[in-house]
């Protein structure tokens, strides 16, 4: 059982420096230094060296950088604007539209960009004083934001989703297609909530004749809306279509989309070289982080197995002799609740080395279960206390207080939480699409 012990330790000692403020990365490779010299000796150092340089020229990891840079032009060229304003021609006179236009927002700019934080804030800015103005209920608008930012890293090309299959080593092009149908479902469950509630009590909205509708009556026609929408259309069908037939890699269709973003820049007359260098400066210093984290991450694997603690612990989990369903209710459940107080993805890179070889020994579909780790590590985006989603909705809007953030954000945990169960309950959902590759 040292072995299992060192691993504990390592996972408290972790955990402690994240509750602390340290720096995910200075946090990992602080640690993994003291186990190498530790377990192994000074010598064994260039395993440190080694893993950073594996883990840098993995060419997978190439579509990180681009999908950053995609979402960093679309956003900083205020392209973005432009999708909003055609997507509100689109709801039309509905009860409770704005609802319905911050719900379908949210899913098309998360699949833009891939952060849950971005799209939080910058919904924040735009849509969310719309909503106030018109009279909505503030918590319910607020959830509306934050459950369909939750659904950014979900719904490809999502970032987080490549760092979970490349350290999981499964199929990044088909862990992204397993998140599509579970990420249109989730929306489609937020939109039908807000509108059964608007149903239940039309104080919640105002009536079918709102300032929004009435100044749609004088805008272009539908026509015109879909006519603009089509560059970004065309991006994401690109991106996973391309996937999807097999024709590209994810890097390749990354690359893609990042043409399709400048493409689309260039096309509302904002493609600008100042912009371009932002953007690439923005994308290279956010690559560069999660790829030192990534290859710490990688290092901390290596160390648990070489130190017997992942053998140790497979033997374990086999004489535990418990139901697979158990077993998984406790793994995901250990997660939601770290999730909670700790930065997603630091718990991520811990857990997943140490959670790695239990899904073959337990019997579990390795796309199923890494998109369910997926959604799970999503929805503390918005868990109080500590989402940072909400906290990018905070930055975003000081008029809008961390109490009213908590009591809005829950009701959409529990629907993500609900989501979760569906897609345990039936695996189809999230191997259908990949397998259709």
């Amino acid at each position: 059982m040292d072995g299992i012990l060192m691993m504990g330790g390592a996972m408290a000692l972790l955990l402690l420096l994240f509750a602390l403020g340290v720096p995910v990365f200075l946090a990992f490779l602080a640690i993994n230094t003291a186990g190498v010299a530790l377990f192994l000796g000074p010598q064994a150092f260039g395993l440190v060296a080694n893993s950073l340089f594996t883990t840098a020229s993995t060419s997978s990891l190439t579509a990180i950088g681009l999908f950053v840079l995609m979402g960093e032009i679309l956003f900083r060229s205020g392209t973005s604007e432009v999708l909003f304003e055609a997507v509100d021609r689109f709801v039309g006179r509905l009860l409770g539209r704005q609802f319905v236009l911050a719900g379908l927002l949210a899913t098309v700019f998360g699949a833009l960009s891939g952060s849950n934080m971005a799209v939080s804030a910058m919904m924040a800015k735009s849509v969310f004083p719309g909503m106030a103005a018109r009279g909505y209920d503030r918590k319910l608008s607020i959830g509306m934001i934050l459950g369909g930012a939750s659904l950014a890293p979900v719904i490809p090309p999502s970032v987080l989703t490549i760092i979970i299959a490349t350290l999981a080593n499964v199929s990044v092009a088909g862990l992204l297609l397993a998140g599509v149908v579970p990420g249109l479902l989730l929306g489609g469950v937020f939109i039908a909530y807000a509108l059964i509630r608007v149903r239940w009590n039309p104080r919640l909205a105002p009536g079918r004749a709102e300032e929004g509708d009435t100044a749609a009556a004088d805008r272009p026609g539908l026509a015109l809306a879909a006519l603009r929408c089509l560059p970004f259309t065309l991006i994401i069908a690109a991106v996973m279509g391309l996937i999807l037939a097999g024709i590209a890699t994810p890097s390749e269709s990354a690359a893609t989309g990042v043409l399709g973003a400048m493409a689309t820049a260039a096309v509302f007359g904002n493609l600008r070289l100042g912009m371009l260098k932002d953007a690439l400066r923005g994308s290279v210093l956010i690559t560069a982080m999660i790829l030192v984290i990534m290859a710490s991450s990688t290092l901390f694997s290596q160390l648990l197995a070489l130190s017997g603690a992942t053998g140790q612990l497979t033997e374990w989990v086999t004489h535990l002799d418990w139901d697979p369903v158990w077993m998984l209710l406790a793994m995901m459940a250990l997660v939601f609740v770290f999730c909670m107080f700790i930065d997603q993805v630091a718990v991520m890179l811990v857990i997943i080395p140490i959670y790695l070889p239990l899904v073959g020994v337990l019997g579990f579909d390795p796309l199923w279960f890494w998109l369910l780790m997926l959604l799970n590590v999503t929805v503390g985006g918005i868990t109080p206390p500590f989402g940072y989603a909400m906290f990018a909705f905070k930055g975003a809007r000081n008029d809008v207080s961390m109490t009213e953030l908590f009591a809005a954000a829950w009701p959409f945990v529990g629907l993500f939480l609900l989501g979760m169960l569906v897609v345990g309950i039936f695996p189809s959902l999230a191997t259908w699409l990949p397998g259709l590759l």
